[in-house]
C-alpha cells in the first residue's frame, strides 16, 4: 500500500431517509496509513455514511467509491457491516477464502490468494479453527472469521461497521490491534466504535458525528475534548497518557443528556 494516498473522498455527501438527511453534506477524506474510529451516539449516521460511501444507499454529493464500478470497488474496499451471520456450513477457511472473490476472476485461488489468507487466519488467531465448520462456532468465533474474511481481501481500505460488538475483550484488544498494524503496513481502516476508550488507544484519528453532521475530526486527544464529549455523548471522563498509552474512561453522565 502506499501511505499517504487518498483512498476515500466524500464531497458535500449527504444520505437521506425520505426528506430528512441522516448524513448532512459530509466533506471527508481518508488516506492510506489512517485508522479512522467513526464514533457518535446511536443514530448519528455512522453506519448510513459507511453505507452510502460504498454505494449501497442512494447518497447525494461526491463518494468516490460509489463512482467505481463493482468489481473495481470489491478491489479498493473490503466491508465488514453490522450483521455479522454466517449463512453456509462452510470451513472457516474456505468462509475466508471467500474474501479473495475480487481477485479471482474465473480461475480458483492460487498461491498469492492462498498466501493472503494464511495471512488473514493468522492474524485473527484462526489456525486452529480452520477446519471447523463455520456456523458451528460461537458468535465471537464467527465475528472474528468473518473479519478475517475482510482481511483476506486485502485491500487499500476496510471498512468495517460496530466490528468488535460481542467479542470478548482480548478479542476486541487484538482486533483493534490488527486494525492498527494494518494502517501501519499503509492499508486506511475507518472503523465505527462505541468504546471509546479502544478508540483512543489504537485510532490514529478520530471522526466524530452527531447528527449526520461530523462535529469533530482530529487526533483523539482533540476529538475527545470535555466540551465535545459533553455535547455530543453527554459524559465526562477522565482521559491521560501513562506508559502503556493513552487511557480514555467514561466516568459518568453530564446533566445535559
Amino acid at each position: 500500500m502506499t501511505e499517504g494516498a487518498e483512498v476515500l473522498a466524500l464531497r458535500e455527501f449527504s444520505v437521506r431517509r425520505g426528506d430528512l438527511p441522516v448524513v448532512d453534506r459530509v466533506t471527508l477524506s481518508v488516506a492510506g496509513g489512517e485508522c479512522v474510529g467513526l464514533i457518535g451516539p446511536n443514530g448519528a449516521g455512522k453506519t448510513s455514511l459507511m453505507r452510502g460511501a460504498l454505494g449501497i444507499l442512494p447518497h447525494e454529493g461526491r463518494a468516490s467509491l460509489a463512482e467505481m464500478t463493482p468489481r473495481a470497488r470489491a478491489r479498493a474496499a473490503a466491508w465488514m457491516p453490522q450483521a455479522r451471520e454466517v449463512a453456509w456450513p462452510v470451513t472457516v477457511e474456505t468462509l475466508v477464502t471467500l474474501g479473495r472473490t475480487p481477485h479471482l476472476g474465473l480461475r480458483g485461488p492460487g498461491a498469492a490468494d492462498r498466501a493472503a489468507v494464511e495471512r488473514a487466519l493468522h492474524r485473527m488467531g484462526l489456525g486452529p479453527l480452520r477446519d471447523r465448520i463455520a456456523t458451528e462456532l460461537s458468535g465471537g468465533e464467527q465475528a472474528r472469521a468473518l473479519i478475517a474474511r475482510a482481511l483476506a481481501q486485502e485491500t487499500p481500505l476496510l471498512m468495517a461497521d460496530e466490528p468488535i460488538a460481542g467479542l470478548d475483550p482480548a478479542g476486541q484488544i487484538r482486533t483493534m490491534e490488527v486494525f492498527a498494524a494494518l494502517a501501519g503496513e499503509g492499508h486506511a481502516v475507518i472503523v465505527s466504535l462505541h468504546d471509546l476508550g479502544l478508540a483512543a488507544r489504537h485510532c490514529s484519528r478520530l471522526v466524530m458525528m452527531n447528527r449526520g453532521r461530523v462535529v469533530a475530526d482530529g487526533t483523539p486527544a482533540e476529538v475527545l475534548s470535555p466540551a465535545n464529549l459533553s455535547a455530543v455523548f453527554h459524559v465526562r471522563a477522565h482521559h491521560a497518557h501513562t506508559a502503556d498509552g493513552p487511557v480514555f474512561q467514561p466516568l459518568g453522565v453530564t446533566g445535559e443528556g
